[in-house]
């Protein structure tokens, strides 16, 4: 029997899918900018290494990406082509678009990086950098690529026509985010793959459906040329003026998003309204948005490893074992005081060496949509007050300029002068060293789909505090971190407090709760459970 009629006879017997392919933007190790990089790639190595999957990712190799240096080879098709065409047509003229496509197999995982002009240029994964700024003003940093619909379409098209020529027909494509939602359409209704295609199920993952993350276009008819698409599935597509490319999943692919929590709230709650009412549409439409919370690789964040994570010192939340904990605390205090410097991050403020009051951390994008203006609200209220009961507090990351400034301005207060330290900027090997040196880590996000913050801060023994929203509800009050339910300043230093009360007062408390922490990630929250539900979903799409 052929491989086809082997993968049909399967699917139809009701037997588990095998044949796995993901279309992603980011994949960590290789491309990040979010959490989608973590997911995509532990997702990817879970299912070969517990489900018995054959896996294969595609994604754009970009400018910063060395295929060479990484162990990547060019890929050759037939009698020694090295590339092909893809179509790439403009509303006025037809276009063509030379790529080429490098393989490497990682942790079992096959990855294809797509390789094309329009990809090697860039020097960020969705936005301008500093660099390209220098040398085009109007590409400032922070932007999104003026071409973002293009590259998207490029890459879909791309990982299709990549698909027939090595005459591999999955079982099912996996589209994370609305950088690879347009696939399904394009698989369904194109000529030149809605045949070869027929048997391969597709499944969309909505990583953020908050507004500016769709993807979507409101030029209509460079959507059309550049797609392909019949006018009337453009026309059925849009959301507002909009083409929106998860609306043109709908019906063509079962659809999920990252948590259970984030799904009830995208189809049952006013919450939606943040997405531009996408949830509702699709509920409209019939289309159900599934929930499945993202897990984790606990390994990936054992401080029983310290030199793998380039830690001071290992220790086990899990065992109650912390001695290790507290020289990794003095270790972050030690790098926050007035001498530390990492390449690419800039300290402002600094931490006095007192490790006898509780560190609170933070690590993230600093936006609105993480809270961080609603930390700059909190931080005062906490650190004016003359208790005994007092704190210090590092922060990493960056993100919105005027966001950045009223933190720099609040650590450099010099009635805060050791209190508070800024770390601008963004290292891994710093952030690991402060997710083990904090005592509680900090997520006071607007709205957050999963999160996978405070997973990592729980693996090393640093307690969550967050909004109850979205994926943020896996936290649970009291038992595995702290959390509050109306998102404002108030509410967030309240429990701040709370958290800090019960460090000076019952420590014992504490400890039990990083016990109970890791625990729980490691019955629940691990890969290994979560592609069970995946498994099952990945069954249900290859039946539409």
């Amino acid at each position: 029997m052929s491989g086809q009629k082997v993968q049909s006879a399967r699917r139809s017997s009701g037997l588990a899918v095998r044949d796995v392919l993901m279309v992603s933007r980011e994949y960590d190790m290789l491309a990040g900018a979010g959490g989608v990089k973590d997911v995509c790639r532990q997702l990817a190595e879970a299912l070969v290494r517990h489900a018995d999957c054959r896996v294969r990712v595609v994604l754009p190799r970009y400018g910063f990406i060395d295929p060479t240096g990484l162990g990547f080879s060019k890929v050759v098709f037939g009698a020694n082509r090295s590339s092909f065409a893809v179509d790439m047509h403009y509303p006025d003229r037809e276009r063509r678009e030379q790529v080429s496509v490098w393989h490497n197999r990682l942790q079992g995982v096959d990855v294809y990086l797509i390789e094309a002009s329009r990809f090697a240029e860039k020097k960020g994964v969705y936005t301008y950098t500093a660099d390209d700024e220098t040398q085009e003003p109007w590409q400032r940093c922070g932007m999104g690529h003026y071409d973002y619909f293009a590259m998207n379409i490029l890459l879909q098209k791309a990982t299709l026509d990549l698909l027939i020529l090595l005459n591999d027909q999955p079982d099912i494509i996996h589209c994370h985010d609305g950088h690879a939602a347009t696939l399904p359409a394009l698989m369904r209704e194109l000529p030149g793959y809605r045949h070869f295609f027929v048997d391969t199920g597709a499944l969309v993952t909505i990583h953020n459906a908050g507004r500016g993350y769709h993807q979507e276009i409101a030029d209509l008819t460079f959507c059309q040329a550049v797609t392909g698409l019949p006018s009337s599935v453009i026309g059925d597509s849009l959301l507002g003026n909009c083409f929106d490319p998860f609306v043109s999943a709908a019906g063509r692919a079962v659809m999920n998003t990252v948590s259970e929590n984030y799904a009830r709230e995208l189809q049952q709650t006013s919450e939606d309204a943040r997405t531009g009412w996408l949830g509702h549409e699709l509920l409209k439409r019939g289309v159900k948005i599934f929930g499945i919370t993202n897990g984790i690789n606990p390994e990936d964040y054992n401080p029983e490893e310290p030199d793998i994570l380039g830690l001071a010192a290992g220790f086990s939340p899990a065992k109650g074992d912390l001695a290790g904990k507290a020289v990794c605390k003095n270790d972050l205090l030690a790098l926050c005081s007035r001498d530390g410097h990492w390449p690419g991050v800039t300290r402002h403020g600094y931490l006095a060496k007192t490790p006898e009051l509780p560190l609170l951390s933070f690590i993230g994008r600093l936006t609105p949509q993480k809270g961080v203006d609603l930390l700059l609200q909190a931080i005062p209220l906490l650190l004016a007050e003359k208790k005994e009961e007092t704190f210090q507090l590092v922060l990493l990351g960056s993100g919105e300029p005027e966001l950045e400034q009223q933190l720099e301005i609040l650590a450099t207060r010099a009635s805060f002068a050791g209190r508070i330290c800024f770390l601008n900027g963004y290292d891994p090997g710093l952030a690991n060293r402060v997710y083990a040196g904090g005592d509680f880590f900090l997520i006071p996000s607007l709205y957050e789909p999963c999160g996978l913050t405070d997973y990592m801060a729980q693996l090393m023994g640093n307690l969550p505090v967050v909004h109850h929203v979205g994926g943020l509800v896996k936290v649970v009050d009291g038992e595995t971190g702290f959390a509050y339910t109306q998102h404002g300043a108030k509410p967030l230093a309240q429990t701040m407090q709370r958290a800090v009360s019960l460090y000076f007062n019952h420590p014992e408390r504490l400890l039990a709760m990083q016990k109970e922490a890791v625990l729980r990630i490691h019955k629940t929250s691990s890969w290994k459970q979560v592609i069970r539900k995946y498994c099952k979903l990945y069954t249900t799409a290859c039946r539409v």
